[in-house]
């Protein structure tokens, strides 16, 4: 049977006497009373160290044991100088500081967890408090005014060294403490919290929030507290412009970046933790908006996991990372790492739930649990033995596990759309002014360029046959962007993407999110089920223009390009896909007669209506190091396999067009048969004025307007995008208007309606008999408006 009480070992501590060691839960206290803040310390320790398992059981005794051994190298190779306090770690960059503090936190749950072959050895606490006063004296302390990069001294060192103090408050002794407040005062100091500005917003502001919290705990400074807890208020409300989360669940950070899945899951972890290290406190967070960051685990994320992987396209810079140079355990940083560490977070949150939501929330996390293959979950490298702990409590609990589910959900404040159906999921990747077309900086991601020029992720419903945590013989779809993808693909055949081949510099456009397109129409409107989207294109450092659309559909999604020029006087391309196959992968690749369709073996195929001549095929092994896109990365190299497949528009096209269907999943039989059914589909108009199909077997008609004008049944007074959706006799007319300029617009649905039976605040009915005439009020937000009408 597991222990009832901490695996670490409190006896450490000289505080085993108090109240709260008993575990998480303590009554609200109307004052703050003598024993507060030690409450507090120990339930941090509880949540950074863990409780409730077995040290002796697996995962566990080799994760404990592998801190062990990994402390008992730092310890050998700690070297005290002027200028580093291990040697290749100066202290000039500052990330020395932090990687410093890194290691001396590892040293510190050595020494206080059982199993690990350290626990309680006095060297090595000895060891770790020198290297304390060594920090202290020669760098991290009120004295030195910061340099480097901004992040080391604010977040990344006072967030390490607070866990350390909390956790050696007795060993450390006042002194030290005092000298570790003095330091995060200097660095941190209150009017970081005041301004709801530049790095002090969205994911930063709840790191900030959490070392100045910790440090009024060891500090025993209430006012501390209560700072970081207030602090934490303009985090919640959704905003529209810049950092944060917004209504429609979408989720940036560094002003126009999509960062769900980075950025978005340190605000989940921090007020998790931040949440349940206050509750019953003196200083609990009441704020009722905190109800929005619930709200978003199913609304803003939830939507983004799929098979326990967080798509790549809402991780900006962090999916160059892959496996860093420093990290002992070779932990490949993909879509599982990013999406795992979500999961975790969900598990976390969802200790502070009402009943009924933290069940729902249990049941999704067992599901992602059971489903990701590529790289489990409940022996995840990244974890530590308390994210472990609390993942096999979830898996361990009575709930059943959730299926994936179906739906289309489109987040227009970040320019992405995730299209899910029945055992496979995509996920499109576009940029406008208000979102960049890719993110790099320090060193990473300086060729992610056309991740934002329309990239089409897929994922099918493949079966892994990896069981490691780097994928490396995975053949699963789930691993097709976790598997070297990044180091390996070519830069310029992103799938679903239309690009110049001209070449671009490293760090095109510049650093941060700058690179950004002068257009406004990106987007569309979906009714939860299938979608319209949209977006005009105009290239990175290059003179290429298109338009783009993607209608989202039950099997398929139906992709479509018009308007496409460039005159850089290099070939344009459209990528219709690029299948990584692994690091020797094959999988039959075959054609059909005329153009007409193509199939790959184990991931599915792509229909072109009326055949193509324009269309190459390649099958390459390419070969790559994560070093090549990330400084901070290994120099270890491998080679993947990859089928691609290309539409040639020639060098510099004038008004080129494409044509073509995405089937994830779908048997070559299936394929052909769609390629030759005349009655599927009809492509109503491709030019770049509008685009816009009809598929009658599934009642849908979806166009995108980017001018004013018609096409088959729709009139659009302005641009516009539109979704109708016919179920016997009734119809729901869907509009968006994705340029947001929010002046009203008129749609004309050139049939016969009986009577309107809804329509949404938004939306006023002009006229309803032999056509239905509508004036939509969009507001700013690209939000969809309908009004439903029985024929």
């Amino acid at each position: 049977m597991p222990p009832t009480t901490p695996a670490w070992s409190r006896r450490l501590f000289l505080a085993a006497t108090s109240a709260a060691a008993l575990g998480l839960t303590v009554p609200a206290q109307a004052s703050t009373a003598p024993d507060d803040f030690e409450t507090l310390r120990l339930r941090w320790l509880d949540l950074q160290l863990g409780t409730g398992y077995d040290p002796a059981a697996e995962p566990y005794a080799s994760r404990l044991a592998a801190t062990g051994d990994l402390a008992a190298r730092h310890r050998a190779t700690m070297a005290p100088t002027a200028t580093s306090l291990w040697p290749g770690h100066a202290f000039d960059p500052p990330s020395g500081i932090t990687q410093s503090y890194h290691r001396l936190w590892t040293m510190t749950q050595a020494y206080v967890q059982r199993g690990t072959g350290q626990t309680g050895e006095p060297g090595l606490l000895a060891d770790v408090l020198r290297g304390l006063d060594h920090l202290a004296e020669r760098i991290y302390n009120p004295s030195t005014t910061r340099y480097g990069n901004w992040w080391e001294w604010q977040i990344g060192s006072p967030r390490l060294l607070m866990d350390i103090v909390a956790t050696l408050y007795e060993a450390a002794g006042p002194e030290r403490v005092a000298a570790a407040c003095a330091a995060v005062d200097h660095f941190v100091p209150d009017a970081m919290l005041g301004d709801y500005a530049g790095t002090s917003t969205g994911a930063n502001r709840v790191d900030l929030c959490r070392s100045v919290a910790l440090r009024g705990v060891v500090g025993r400074d209430p006012a501390k507290i209560a700072l970081a807890r207030d602090a934490l208020s303009p985090v919640f409300p959704y905003v529209t412009k810049g950092d944060g989360l917004y209504a429609d669940g979408s989720f940036v950070q560094h002003t126009w970046v999509a960062y769900s899945g980075t950025y978005g899951q340190v605000v989940l972890d921090g007020l998790g933790r931040l949440f349940a290290l206050l509750a019953g406190s003196p200083w609990a967070v009441t704020d009722p908006n905190r109800q929005i960051v619930l709200d978003s685990v199913e609304h803003a994320y939830a939507p983004l996991l799929y098979n326990g992987l967080m798509m790549d396209s809402v991780s900006g810079r962090a999916v160059s990372r892959g496996i860093l140079r420093n990290d002992p355990y070779g932990t490949l940083r993909g879509d599982h790492y990013h999406g795992q560490g979500i999961i975790a977070a969900i598990a976390l949150l969802a200790a502070g739930a009402p009943a009924a939501v933290r069940d729902r929330w249990h049941a999704r996390v067992k599901g992602w649990i059971e489903r990701d293959t590529v790289s489990p979950v409940l022996t995840a490298p990244q974890f530590g033995v308390a994210d472990l702990a609390r993942l096999h409590a979830v898996a361990a609990s009575p709930v059943p596990a959730a299926p994936e589910p179906v739906g289309h959900k489109l987040f227009a404040a970040m320019d992405r759309a995730v299209h899910r159906r029945p055992g496979w999921a995509a996920n499109i990747a576009m940029a406008s002014e208000r979102i960049a077309f890719y993110e790099c900086g320090n060193g990473e991601n300086p060729r992610g360029w056309h991740t934002g020029a329309g990239m089409l992720y897929w994922w099918g419903p493949g079966t892994a046959t990896a069981t490691g945590t780097d994928a490396r013989t995975a053949t699963a779809t789930d691993a097709q962007y976790t598997d070297w993808f990044w180091p390996t693909v070519d830069p310029y055949r992103l799938p679903g993407t239309t690009v110049s081949t001209k070449r671009l510099p490293d760090r095109a456009g510049g650093e941060w999110g700058a690179p950004k397109p002068a257009v406004r129409w990106v987007g569309g409107v979906t009714d939860g089920e299938f979608a319209s989207v949209g977006q005009h294109l105009k290239g990175l450092g290059s003179t290429l223009e298109a338009r783009k659309s993607w209608f989202c559909a039950a099997d398929t999604v139906v992709c479509l390009g018009a308007g496409i020029g460039c005159t850089d006087g290099v070939p344009v391309e459209t990528v219709v896909d690029n299948r990584n196959l692994g690091e020797a992968g094959g999988g039959r690749f075959t054609t059909g007669r005329g153009g007409r369709w193509a199939h790959l073996e184990g991931h599915g195929g792509w229909v072109f209506p009326g055949g193509t001549e324009d269309l190459r095929t390649l099958r390459e092994d390419r070969t790559g190091a994560w070093r090549d896109i990330n400084t901070t990365s290994t120099t270890e190299r491998r080679t993947r396999r990859y089928q691609t497949l290309w539409l040639d528009h020639g060098t510099d096209p004038a008004d080129a067009s494409y044509a073509y269907l995405l089937m994830p999943g779908a048997s070559r039989r299936t394929v052909a048969a769609r390629a030759y059914d005349p009655r599927w589909l009809e492509i109503l108009d491709n030019t770049a004025a509008r685009q816009a199909v009809t598929v009658p077997s599934l009642g849908l008609t979806a166009a995108n307007f980017w001018q004013p004008g018609t096409v088959g049944p729709l009139t659009a007074g302005a641009p516009a995008s539109v979704l109708v959706r016919a179920t016997g006799r009734r119809v729901t007319v869907h509009v968006g208007e994705p340029p947001r300029t929010g002046r009203p617009l008129e749609i004309v649905w050139h049939r016969p309606v009986r009577r309107v039976l809804d329509h949404d605040p938004s939306v006023e009915v002009l006229g309803a008999g032999r056509t239905l005439r509508l004036r939509i009020t969009p507001g700013t937000a690209g939000a969809g408006h309908a009004c439903t009408v029985s024929i």
